[in-house]
């Protein structure tokens, strides 16, 4: 414990580090309650673009599947290509 240099009565140190990790703790609340209400917003922005697509005769399921490939690493995308023809092919669809 050390002494208050105003009141000569000991504080504890524990309650400076618990202020100092509160205060950090409710930094890091409020940092994600906003990316999470940004992420809402873009969720949203996104919502309305496919809703748009879909007022201009896109099919919205084709358009997300093409976005979903899109993110696949090319190499990863033909094998899985590869194996979907051979499981058809196995099965006789195609």
């Amino acid at each position: 414990m050390v002494a208050d240099t105003q009141s000569n009565e000991p504080v504890d140190q524990s309650d400076a580090i618990g202020a100092v990790a509160r205060d950090q703790l409710k930094s890091i609340i409020a940092r994600i309650e906003r990316l999470e209400e940004e992420k809402k917003g873009i969720a949203d922005d996104i919502k309305e673009v496919y809703a748009e697509a879909k007022a201009n005769g896109y099919d919205t399921k084709v358009l997300r599947k093409v976005v979903s490939i899109r993110k696949q690493d090319r190499n990863e995308r033909a094998e899985q290509e590869a194996l979907l023809e051979l499981y058809l092919g196995a099965l006789g669809e195609i």
